[in-house]
């Protein structure tokens, strides 16, 4: 061990084994929030531009904030969305685009039908009403669902609340910022149903996955030692074989 071969090698793990232990550093760094958001944090109604810029994906302990923005409703855009659940009841979510600045917009579940005709008859009465100017929307921020391929049988149903998706069926599009989250409105409009949506769960400020992770890279970082210490030995191991094979030919 005390040859210049095996100080080098011992050199080389000191170095690895420090690069693990700085990624156990850096993982126990992100495993506690110093920060937390208060208890009730996301019942504080907040202006959405405080919370989210667009096309930025939400943070987790912003999921389900509550959020307030201005805006108009643009005609045509008035989607229905299948499988949707309200107290366990399925059915269907009206979704509008809101523009809520000259060329941003954010996608905007309405509200809930519990069959497609009422879902469908809902639509239509937002479309009537879509010239009314400036409407103040409330609701709660979530994440996007991500979009899925159609179904043969029925190519233009969506059963996922998508941002990315509507607006791949929505008009005046182009150079157009759009959130990546969706706005759930508390209140419901055009004889739907208001949206089921409780407060999300409070979350512990402890990440126990990041500090899985810690735990590993300092197993890691043990091994690189051990690893050293195990050639050396073989090593060593190897000569004193050969050399009592010399002794006894």
């Amino acid at each position: 061990m005390l040859r210049g071969r095996w100080i080098a090698m011992l050199l080389l793990c000191l170095l690895v084994a420090g690069v693990f232990a700085w990624l156990g550093q850096w993982q126990l760094g992100r495993a506690v929030d110093t920060a937390p958001q208060a208890p009730g944090a996301t019942e504080e109604v907040r202006p959405l531009t405080e919370v989210v810029d667009p096309g930025e994906y939400l943070p987790e302990p912003l999921v389900g904030q509550k959020v307030e923005t201005e805006g108009r409703w643009i005609a045509g855009d008035f989607i229905v969305v299948s499988s949707r659940f309200n107290d366990g009841a399925q059915g269907y979510w009206v979704t509008g685009q809101l523009r809520v600045d000259e060329r941003t917009s954010i996608a905007v579940a309405v509200g809930w039908a519990p069959d497609r005709e009422s879902a469908d008859a809902a639509a239509k009465r937002l479309e009537a009403d879509a010239d009314g100017g400036d409407v103040t929307v409330s609701g709660r921020l979530i994440s996007d669902e991500g979009p899925v391929l159609p179904t043969r049988d029925d190519p233009e149903r969506l059963d996922r609340m998508s941002p990315a998706a509507l607006l791949s069926r929505w008009h005046d599009v182009e150079q157009l910022d759009v959130y990546r989250p969706y706005l759930a409105s508390t209140t419901a409009t055009a004889g739907l149903i208001d949206i089921s949506s409780p407060a999300p769960e409070e979350g512990s400020s402890v990440n126990w996955l990041n500090i899985f992770y810690a735990v590993e890279w300092a197993i890691f970082a043990g091994f690189a030692f051990y690893l050293w210490y195990r050639l050396a030995k073989d090593a060593w191991e190897r000569e004193v074989e050969e050399f009592e094979d010399a002794a006894s030919a």
